[in-house]
């Protein structure tokens, strides 16, 4: 099926932001709508359209010749439009969005959903905080689409993204920490040290949504294995689950760590794609993420 014959026989419309990560054959898949962030590098303005226009090596180049990017939240307009569109087809709105930790995205969402309810108070508008970022958010809204499908109810499905939300693990590593200094994660002094020394942080997401430095490992082969070790140690029921690695323009690297993990644990599904510019933008080249669910962050 179509995701457009699929968008016109559901009664749901889910709605996310680019932050997910979603590739767009997944999209196209379920007809979800995302709501593109801004970024800007090198004076130039674009959208964040899940690499429809653009290729990720053309961004992530740039960012190693040492351009600076800078992103843009979705605004509460343009939630406001795609609410509105969504009721006007006689859909229920789902809206799982970006960590409120991480950006002001999701309270314009807020902020168009009391707007849009001032004026029609019987509107069917949810809104959940996935307190996750890229795939990690993405995993979710993919078994909410999955669940619409099936012909789950708008509350079942609310339930489960509320009740897995901290179920969904978030491991990664970064090439850099100059970019994670540049966004205020890093004093110079560790980001200085770190570069020196090819010490790598190994970080996650935590349970409020923020990120979080976990460890540091000596060069870039053990901080993959740590996220190859995290995986194995706290995963619950891979064969039937979707887990999904993300990466900053470094695929290859990205399917030898999707091997090494088929090889050893029986995933249902694996999704590897390239992180977007939004959030790329403050991870640089070559971060790798591995997501999934497990009994808790």
């Amino acid at each position: 099926m179509h995701g457009s014959d699929w968008v016109q026989m559901n009664a749901i419309q889910i709605i996310t932001d680019s932050c997910c990560d979603l590739p767009v054959t997944i999209k196209e898949e379920y007809g979800i709508l995302v709501a593109p962030m801004g970024y800007s590098i090198q004076g130039v303005s674009y959208a964040d359209d899940s690499w429809e226009t653009r290729e990720p090596s053309a961004f992530y180049d740039e960012l190693r010749a040492g351009a600076l990017a800078t992103t843009s939240q979705v605004t509460a307009s343009q939630f406001s439009t795609l609410f509105s569109e969504s009721l006007e087809r006689g859909r229920d709105v789902l809206y799982i969005g970006f960590s409120s930790a991480l950006s002001g995205t999701f309270n314009a969402a807020s902020l168009a959903r009391d707007t849009i309810l001032r004026h029609r108070p019987d509107a069917s508008i949810h809104i959940v905080d996935s307190l996750s970022a890229s795939m990690g958010g993405g995993l979710l809204v993919l078994e909410a689409a999955r669940l619409a499908e099936r012909g789950a109810s708008l509350p079942e499905i609310v339930r489960f993204v509320e009740e897995n939300k901290l179920r969904m693990n978030h491991w990664f590593t970064v090439n850099d920490l100059e970019y994670l200094r540049r966004g205020g994660r890093l004093s110079h002094f560790s980001s200085a040290v770190g570069s020196l020394l090819q010490v790598k942080p190994v970080l996650h997401v935590d349970n409020k949504g923020r990120l979080v430095p976990v460890c540091k490992v000596r060069g870039r082969r053990k901080a993959v294995e740590e996220l190859y070790r995290r995986l194995v140690e706290r995963i619950v029921d891979p064969e039937e689950q979707t887990i999904a690695i993300s990466h900053g323009d470094c695929e290859e690297e990205a399917r030898l760590l999707e091997d090494r993990i088929r090889a050893q644990v029986p995933v249902k599904e694996c999704i590897v794609t390239p992180i977007g510019p939004a959030v790329g933008a403050h991870s640089g080249p070559d971060t790798l993420a591995v997501f999934f669910r497990g009994e808790e962050r």
